[in-house]
């Protein structure tokens, strides 16, 4: 099998991401539970009138994907694979909420046809004219890892030889209201900074788009290399440790190679208690980072943890707003990315400086 490579990283997020040139140099703070994106300049990579017709999570995949691209010196690609977890559910609340306000009548048809899921990989598939293989996986916080883990396969086959890889997610009103009421998302507004001293239920959430090119061939450009993805269902913490002692047996590995661990820690006191478990146990003195305070919380969030991951291996360097325990490895080799919602859909992706 062929060795899979991130050529080129793309991330349009809260934070000022989408400037390849700078990794988290300025961080943007937020006193609010519910954050959004830090918007490009759409017009640089969307004709205006087309974008006037894009609702916000087709935008940030289009201008982070036509990022990715350049990056990698490529105008097409094989393949694009998304993850999402809600699709374009702004355009999905805009139908269904005409649909009640009209009695069912006089609907124009645009919502509808943008808020399927797949909506972001076709954008992008006619904006550079790819008619190569395109899939949505909608697997709620697994998304991301599911395309990822399909395009590492086709690659390793060498049924392709570059991909494009992306996980998106766009905030909407009614989605907001309705993830309050279930106190999925924090009552009270929380300080970015002090996110995991918060000690209440719920998470800050968020939005963002993250693209990346994946090659089996390597370039001079390339970050790391994808060694391995597992995604799981649901095992309690006891289970944890050793699924992840698994899964790096698998891969020739222990916890001793492992030079940094980048977790999802969103401040919900009923489910941190699972990076807690890593972090206390086996992972103690392994250097440890985290990345949702940045970002907030949404189904393809470690979409935005795997571009961190990916701009640490390639800098070599940790950004003092990500470190969480302050240990620094003397050099960024594999890196493990873990994350769950909720306790559930938990997964590791094994990434390696090349």
């Amino acid at each position: 099998m062929k060795p899979v490579y991130i050529n080129s990283v793309a991330s349009i997020s809260a934070q000022r991401t989408f400037d390849n040139s700078v990794f988290l140099d300025e961080i943007t703070e937020y006193t609010d539970n519910v954050i959004r994106v830090i918007d490009p300049n759409y017009k640089e990579f969307i004709p205006p009138a087309a974008a006037r017709r894009m609702a916000k999570g087709i935008k940030m995949g289009v201008a982070a994907s036509k990022i990715a691209l350049n990056e990698a010196n490529l105008e097409n690609v094989d393949a694009i694979i998304t993850g999402t977890g809600l699709g374009c559910i702004a355009d999905s609340e805009k139908f269904v909420s005409k649909i009640i306000d009209d009695n069912e009548e006089y609907l124009t048809p645009t919502s509808f046809i943008q808020s399927t899921h797949n909506t972001v990989a076709g954008q992008i598939a006619l904006s550079i004219k790819c008619k190569g293989y395109n899939f949505t996986y909608v697997h709620s916080s697994v998304s991301f890892e599911s395309a990822l883990l399909d395009a590492k396969l086709q690659l390793e086959y060498d049924e392709a030889q570059n991909i494009l890889v992306g996980g998106v997610d766009e905030l909407a009103d009614h989605h907001i209201k309705i993830h309050k009421l279930v106190d999925h998302i924090k009552a009270d507004v929380v300080n970015s900074k002090e996110l995991l001293e918060s000690n209440t239920e719920g998470a800050v959430f968020g939005e963002g788009a993250s693209f990346f090119v994946l090659s089996n061939k390597k370039s001079d450009h390339t970050y790391a290399q994808v060694l391995d993805v597992a995604t799981y269902n649901s095992f309690s913490k006891q289970e944890l440790q050793s699924a992840l002692e698994s899964f790096l047996q698998e891969n020739s590995l222990e916890i001793s190679d492992i030079d940094i661990v980048a977790m999802g820690n969103n401040g919900d006191i009923g489910y941190d208690g699972y990076y807690d478990a890593l972090s206390h146990g086996v992972l103690k003195n392994t250097a440890q980072t985290y990345y949702k305070h940045l970002c907030g919380e949404f189904n393809t969030a470690s979409s935005f943890g795997a571009w961190m991951a990916a701009k640490m291996i390639r800098t070599q360097h940790i950004p003092e707003a990500i470190k969480l325990n302050g240990m620094e490895p003397s050099k960024i080799g594999t890196v493990l990315l873990y994350n769950q919602y909720r306790g559930e859909n938990h997964s590791f992706v094994l990434l390696r400086g090349c």
